[in-house]
């Protein structure tokens, strides 16, 4: 395979790290050797087959990682593909720690990569569970029947969003834990907020 054009705004993000530098630099340079375009999505290095996003560069306080957006479909005969938490679906990482381990799996890397852009060249697709797989509580359907705006709000929210709040709001196992997560996010919820958005 060729090695892919450069893009600028990832040449800009490398430059402007402050953490992970060096393997950043190190992935992008294994990523570039299997073909894929460079692009910059959600801030980040992302590379694409024929549109389709195939893997993303990313760091965070305690590692760095490459994020396959169907990681869930990839082979995984290393067991390095990790589930970020147990609501993240489709997405896989593999993360490290230092420049040294990158260096050391560059040719599983790679095998990962291509692996990634197979799924891609076939056409599969993760199976997402549908939002009505998920029951909404009853403490949530009360606070509906008693404030009509926050299911009309509730409703425009992305199906992400309107997941992440189920979820939390189930997680509880008390009636009256429910109760009072749900009246602390009524009005994230009536701004048009997801759980986590400031």
């Amino acid at each position: 395979m060729t090695e892919s054009k450069m893009n600028p705004k990832v040449d800009d993000f490398l430059i402007k790290a402050k953490q992970w530098k060096e393997e950043f630099v190190s992935l992008r340079s294994i990523i570039r050797d299997c073909g894929l375009t460079e692009e910059f999505k959600w801030k980040h290095p992302c590379y694409t087959f024929e549109g389709k996003n195939v893997v993303l560069i990313h760091g965070f306080k305690d590692y760095c990682a490459l994020l396959f957006h169907k990681g869930a479909l990839l082979k995984d005969p290393y067991g390095i593909l990790i589930q970020q938490t147990e609501n993240v679906q489709a997405a896989r990482q593999i993360r490290f720690t230092n420049v040294k381990e990158i260096a050391e799996m560059e040719a599983i890397l790679k095998d990962y990569i291509h692996d990634a852009v197979k799924v891609e060249k076939a056409g599969l697709e993760v199976d997402f569970k549908k939002e009505t797989d998920y029951i909404i509580p009853e403490e949530l359907h009360n606070k509906f029947n008693e404030i009509p705006a926050l299911k009309t709000a509730f409703e425009a929210l992305t199906p992400g969003r309107q997941r992440a709040y189920i979820l939390y709001f189930s997680q509880a196992k008390q009636a009256k834990t429910r109760e009072s997560r749900v009246e602390k996010y009524v009005k994230h919820i009536l701004d048009g907020k997801g759980l986590n958005d400031k």
